[in-house]
């Protein structure tokens, strides 16, 4: 019984740090950026076909995790310098670019692998025994790289000059550029930032999910409600609400399964979001 216990605590913060992870990136370029970027699944995507290719050709997932985030930075960097900044004036029109950019992007790698999911063997490899219960070394990998990668990101944007002008751009562009502050590449960093977290989470996940086309296109949905629940305009927000959300709904999978947890977390969102629009952290007016 004890065994059952830690086990299913652990499955409960292992899922949470999962979706934190994957919402880091979300919370940049949604959360703070309010550009609503219906590839950020591909990004994801692109990340893991990284680390799979590493892990291929070159032996070894940790280049894999060490180039994605270069990798899927540079190409978010691109694509903010020729698509996406011609939308920040115009939410609807971002929505229907990106999701395009996502579905030829999802399409193309959809041609290139398996569509059964190609397993990839995790670079640390075994379990620790705790009370009985045996838990997977990398998601313990992957709890402990989620709470700094959040802690450190969290200290930059609140504690150090660049956080500062990165918030300040994006609160009020106008009046930052007056002060000399080029806001076109600071949009143009935060956005191949946040493509780069996407990237290395991408890369980190893979050994737990397999590589198959739609990774990144299934986790949007769940991706996007922690993002509405936590809050547009902050960081902090975001991976609250994905915490929030990751917690019934590894509770409810554990009992239940893991289709219909997702069904009703998508409801308790709605009702959420219905009673406090403005997320968890919504600001008084």
């Amino acid at each position: 019984m004890g065994a059952q216990i830690i086990r299913g605590i652990f499955d409960v913060l292992s899922l949470s740090s999962i979706l934190i992870l994957l919402v880091i990136g979300m919370a940049i370029i949604v959360g703070m950026m309010k550009v609503f970027n219906m590839c950020q699944g591909e990004l994801v995507l692109l990340g893991a076909v990284t680390g799979y290719l590493c892990g291929i050709y070159l032996g070894n997932l940790w280049i894999g995790i060490l180039l994605a985030p270069i990798v899927v930075g540079l190409f978010g960097l691109v694509l903010e310098r020729t698509i996406i900044h011609r939308f920040y004036v115009n939410p609807q029109g971002a929505l229907l670019a990106t999701f395009a950019i996502g579905l030829v992007m999802r399409e193309t790698l959809r041609n290139r692998m398996s569509r059964q999911g190609t397993p990839v063997d995790a670079p640390i490899q075994g379990s620790i025994d705790i009370g009985g219960a045996s838990l997977p070394v990398w998601r313990i990998v992957i709890m402990v790289v989620t709470l700094l990668l959040a802690l450190a990101i969290g200290y930059v944007l609140l504690k150090t000059n660049l956080g500062i002008k990165v918030r300040a751009t994006l609160d009020n562009p106008d009046l930052v550029s007056v002060s000399g502050i080029s806001t076109k590449w600071m949009y143009a960093g935060t956005y191949a930032f946040g493509s780069a977290l996407s990237g290395f989470a991408g890369a980190m996940i893979v050994p737990l999910q397999t590589l198959y086309p739609n990774l990144g296109y299934d986790n949007l949905i769940l991706m996007f409600i922690a993002v509405m629940i936590g809050g547009l305009g902050q960081f902090a927000g975001p991976l609250a609400g994905a915490a929030l959300i990751a917690v019934p709904g590894a509770i409810i999978g554990q009992f239940i399964s893991p289709v219909t947890g997702q069904i009703l977390i998508l409801f308790l969102a709605i009702i959420f979001m219905r009673f406090r629009p403005g997320g968890i952290f919504q600001r008084g007016r």
